[in-house]
Order: structure tokens, then sequence, then C-alpha cells
């Protein structure tokens, strides 16, 4: 496994990071893992040497932390892996169960500790924009948060270009703790972010750790006239919202013909053309069975020449824009 610098940061991260919105509850999503299914899931990222771990407080309504809690923090040294987890989505149905103000992240983070079993994560995110967000109380609050202890760094997640520079600027006048990260959706069919985002991050390194690199599984097999299903593409509406574009089918029928060509999956074709891009520092894929740990480990190894990155690229249909940064 590789391991690079989280930013302009000096903590190492290896170049994949496991997601653990499958990790969690059915009565959240029908797709998700219980505790028992998933620690084999997570116990081979740590063989394979993974050490970098994204969950939320939402991701069924808390239970993805406490199977991390549990089965990560509570049989590996704290100081072996990196722990990141978001905030920002709904909690609770009063209006201050959500968002960015003061009381709600220092709640939310003091929430998120007790059920991860850990006095601090490594790295604490925003979760879903909120176009009406004070920004200076957001960066001011993350930066107490550092301050108390509860954080070692912060980050963000989809937001748009200038709102990401604001931020920054505004900790350096405070000489409070910047951004170091930011997550975006980022993979072959869905590259809106190359517009502002990526390009400010890759000015301020600012790492990279893009979100859905096989677009939710669309892009893992041919999903047309409702092929190849599975529990989630069945009922993952943001997919259908997102994606069975006919751009987006035939982005995957490339990546298809690629696979073949290499003996390998779609899937770690799309992961190897995300890993591939300027300025990527650890996509973040998700796993419901050891097979998938091994299957994005091994697109590390993967090599993609021109002509079939090429290839990938000529596919894609650009969406339209909207104020969320996509």
């Amino acid at each position: 496994m590789e391991y690079v610098r989280l930013g302009r940061s000096n903590v190492k991260v290896s170049r994949l990071c496991l997601g653990a919105m499958g990790f969690g509850s059915t009565t959240w999503r029908e797709w998700v893992l219980d505790e028992a299914a998933s620690e084999p899931i997570i116990d081979r990222a740590i063989e394979h040497g993974i050490n970098f771990f994204d969950t939320c407080d939402f991701y069924s309504a808390g239970e993805s932390e406490r199977i991390l809690g549990k089965l990560l923090v509570g049989k590996h040294p704290r100081d072996s892996f990196v722990l990141a987890t978001k905030a920002g989505n709904p909690m609770a149905s009063h209006p201050n169960g959500r968002g960015y103000s003061r009381k709600h992240l220092f709640n939310a983070i003091d929430q998120s500790l007790a059920r991860l079993r850990t006095d601090h994560v490594d790295l604490f995110q925003t979760h879903i924009w909120n176009a009406d967000t004070d920004l200076e109380e957001l960066v001011d609050t993350m930066g107490a948060i550092v301050e108390a202890g509860k954080a070692r760094y912060v980050g963000v997640t989809t937001m748009p270009a200038w709102t990401l520079a604001v931020c920054r600027t505004h900790a350096e006048r405070r000489q409070s703790a910047k951004f170091v990260s930011m997550q975006c959706e980022y993979n072959p069919a869905h590259r809106e972010c190359e517009r502002e985002l990526m390009p400010y991050c890759l000015y301020d390194n600012v790492a990279l750790i893009p979100f859905s690199p096989m677009a939710r599984g669309f892009l893992s097999a041919n999903r047309q006239g409702g092929r190849n299903p599975t529990s989630r593409t069945n009922t993952d509406d943001y997919t259908h919202k997102y994606y069975y574009r006919d751009g987006d089918f035939a982005v995957q029928a490339v990546l298809s013909g690629i696979a073949e060509r290499h003996g390998c999956s779609p899937s770690q074709v799309a992961l190897a053309w995300t890993l591939s891009r300027p300025g990527m520092t650890a996509p973040i894929f998700g796993a419901t069975s050891i097979q998938h740990v091994d299957e994005a480990v091994g697109s590390l190894d993967l090599s993609l020449s021109e002509g079939e990155l090429s290839e990938i690229n000529a596919a894609y249909v650009p969406r339209g824009f909207n104020s969320a940064g996509h």
C-alpha cells in the first residue's frame, strides 16, 4: 500500500479510503450490512494496509459510527489509522438538529465521539452543503473544535469553490485551522468538480478525497433496461436522479470494454481512472463484501494507457451547472 500526505498536513493516509456508508442497519437502507457482516470487510481493509476510514453521523442514524467504534477503534491501536467523520445532515426533527451552527457542530462532534469510542477524530468534515451557512461561524467553530482537541484536522464535502476559498482565507486571518481536504463526487461519468473546485484544490494543495468513484455501483455493470439489478440499484433514488443518462451508459460501456481487455472488472477501471487524475489523494470506496475490498486494492496496480484514458474521456457528457459546485 502506498501512503501520501493529506493535503498540506503531515499525516499520511493510504491511497484508498474505506467508506462506511454500507455499515449500519437495514432499517436505514436495505443493502446496508450489520455489525457481524461488516467485521470481515474492515479486517480485510486493515490487512491490505488501508489506514483511512470515513463515516458520518447520518449513516444509519449513527449506527455506522458505532460499528467503526467497536470494530476499528476497539480492536486496533488508535494511532495506527486515520478516522474521519462528517456532520451537517439532519440528526433530529427540530431546526437545530442539522446544519453548521456552533450549537449543532459541538453537539454533533460530541455525539460522534461517543459512538466511535474515542476522544478525537482525525478529520472532522462538513457533509451536505447548506447555502445559507454563515461561513465565518462555520470556520470559527471548526477551529474551536480542533483547539478543544476533539479533531486533529477539519475538511469539507462538496461546496462551491468560492466558499472554500473564503473559508480558508478567513481561517488564515484568524490563525485558525484551515480546511485541509475536500470530498467531492468524482468518477468517469461525473466530472463537474473539474470546472472550478478541483483547480482551486490543486492550486492550494487541498487534499482531494472523492466519493463515489464507481458512481454508487452504476459503473460496475450494464444497468440498461434494468439489467444486473442489486438491492442498491433498485432502491437508491440518488443514483437514478444523477445517472442513467445516455452518456453515462456510454461511459459504462467503454469501461466494460477496457475491463475485458485487462481481465478485470469495470469497477476497477473506474477506480483506476479516478486514481490517475491530477491531485487525487485517496478516493473513498464502499464495500459490502471482501471481494469489493480486494478489487479496490487491485485497481492500484491497474495502469490505463493514454488511449484507454482518451476512450473514457471521449464518452463523457457534461451535466448542467448547479450552485452546490456540481
